[in-house]
């Protein structure tokens, strides 16, 4: 046993060097490397091994548990729709079509036919989200998008294994009684992660800091995600649902940088352990006599996918964000595998039809990483540029400075404007909003059209060389991430920002801002100012 570890880790540094000389990414060499450990020892059976399987599984978890520790309740709150609408949609969309294709085309059988829609409706999250958190790209509107597509497939398993639970059961248990255990199992786990997280993770990681050891550091961090994860499994539900959900408890906490930074060896070293077991299920017997099959079945699957997603973000995004999200998750997922195999076990499935979608869906997860290192060159070649890129007539030279960005041109950023101008302000302003965007161009603005959270649009206005940018949009979220991408290109000193309520400013912490206006702020001290110019009437005597 100690042999075959001392050779796969031979075998996956030899890989990756070779790889990264071709800068292909870790996740691609980790896959190579069980396919040739598979074949060398004669593995491809212990990839089944349950031990095997959970200690792979908790990549996953540490995984999904780091992106919890992004996300708060509040933040998680904001992107509802992309995880309720979108994600649902995604999931409900595509089952169907391959149901409809099973049952239709293929005469399966209802059951097997809602088993292999399900499964083949979830995405990858271990390598989509470990892709995008090292680029950055999880920060980015795509980025959003994808996440809370990820976020719903994640809580999907729970209803996908319980419809394998119902299919599989003996006459012994009805359908109404699973479900009903299923939904008290659910309030129990999130009441007792919400009471932990609300009232005894601060205090508690206080107490550990108190020790001054980083090793009791580290493994209270280990407790905490592995002791949520244990419990969601013991609920019925997956491992790292429960992660995830313990990651956004902490990220309440004070606490919640210094534990990402000790989790992230851990996570980086148990993805690779999964990412392995991936490779260990390539079978070229299986590929050479079903080739055929996957070579049709693979492009239908993803060019199904994509369709379905680009059309659902299109409703209301841009062609460029719903290309980026689609491509992103045309792939099959690591969760798709557990469940045909969960499937399979139960014989809701037939096993070559298994081992065939198996095949394909991992050939679709290698093919990811090169995707998604090429994204942004994919959609420049095959998206028309945005209306922002080719509206724009005004162009301000490269030596220009000392001037002011004004970023939003509704009924704020026209005032300002107007202020700007009765001063001689040299100014340029930003618009997103093609109405705002028209009135400025009627009125002969230095106005370019363009979303100002784009760092080439900042760019092109010479935001490093002018003396101050004022953003004048009422969007919060917006606000926050334009601030983030100017903090990221300029010191955040020179922006001025309006937001509505002091809460809305506290949210703004940490981007290096200097001015803020709190606009209840300033209207309760001018009301307050006016009340002195206010006296009692004086009455004439009659």
């Amino acid at each position: 046993m100690l042999g075959i570890i001392v050779w796969t880790i031979f075998i996956a540094v030899v890989v990756n060097l070779i790889l990264k000389r071709f800068n292909l990414p870790t996740i691609i060499g980790y896959i190579v490397t069980g396919t040739i450990i598979a074949y060398l020892f004669d593995l491809h059976a212990a990839v089944n091994n349950h031990d095997l399987k959970e200690i792979a599984e908790f990549g996953v978890v540490f995984l999904m548990f780091t992106i919890g520790l992004e996300f708060s309740l509040e933040h998680l709150n904001k992107m509802k729709k992309e995880v309720l609408v979108t994600g649902s949609l995604q999931i409900l969309v595509t089952t169907t079509f391959v149901v409809l294709i099973c049952m239709y085309i293929l005469n399966f059988d209802y059951k097997t036919s809602l088993i292999l829609g399900a499964a083949l409706s979830l995405s990858s999250t271990a390598i989509v989200l470990k892709i995008y958190n090292e680029n950055g790209d999880i920060k980015k509107p795509y980025g959003r998008r994808v996440l809370g597509i990820l976020i719903m497939q994640d809580i999907a398993v729970i209803p996908i294994l319980l419809m394998i639970s119902i299919f599989s059961m003996g006459d012994d248990k009805s359908v109404a009684n699973i479900i009903f255990e299923t939904t008290i199992a659910a309030m129990i786990l999130i009441l007792l992660l919400y009471v932990s997280g609300r009232y005894l993770l601060e205090p508690f990681f206080e107490y550990v800091s108190q020790s001054k050891s980083e090793e009791l550091f580290v493994g209270s961090v280990l407790l905490i995600a592995i002791g949520a994860s244990y419990l969601a499994h013991y609920f019925g539900f997956s491992y790292s649902l429960g992660a995830f959900i313990a990651g956004m408890m902490i990220s309440e906490t004070k606490f919640k940088h210094q534990v990402e930074a000790d989790l992230i060896p851990f996570r980086n070293l148990l993805l690779g352990v999964f990412f392995i077991t991936v490779g260990m299920q390539i079978n070229f017997t299986v590929i050479a006599q079903n080739i055929v099959t996957i070579l049709i079945l693979l492009p239908i699957l993803l060019g199904l996918k994509y369709i379905i997603i680009y059309l659902i973000v299109r409703i209301d995004d841009t062609k460029r964000v719903a290309f980026k999200t689609a491509l992103s998750l045309v792939q099959i997922g690591e969760f798709s595998l557990a469940v045909l195999e969960l499937a399979r076990s139960k014989s809701l499935i037939d096993p070559t039809y298994s081992q065939v979608l198996i095949v394909t869906i991992v050939i679709s997860m290698i093919l990811t990483p090169i995707v998604l290192k090429n994204l942004s060159s994919f959609a420049s070649k095959l998206i028309p540029e945005d209306t922002m890129q080719i509206l724009n007539t005004l162009q301000v030279d490269s030596d220009t400075q000392g001037h002011i960005v004004v970023i939003g041109y509704g009924h704020l950023g026209q005032e300002i404007v107007k202020k700007l101008k009765e001063e001689h302000r040299n100014y340029v302003i930003i618009e997103h909003n093609m109405k705002y965007y028209k009135i400025g161009k009627d009125e002969n603005e230095p106005i370019i059209f363009g979303n100002a959270a784009s760092k080439t649009i900042l760019k092109s206005v010479n935001i490093k060389k002018c003396s101050a940018t004022i953003v004048a949009i009422d969007n919060p979220e917006k606000l926050h991430l334009i601030c983030e991408v100017i903090n990221d290109l300029i010191d955040n000193s020179k922006t001025i920002v309006k937001v509505g309520r002091p809460s809305e400013k506290k949210e703004l912490e940490g981007l290096n801002l200097e001015h803020i206006i709190v606009e209840d702020e300033v209207l309760s001290k001018a009301i307050v100012e006016e009340t002195r110019s206010c006296q009692l009437p004086i009455f004439k005597n009659i």
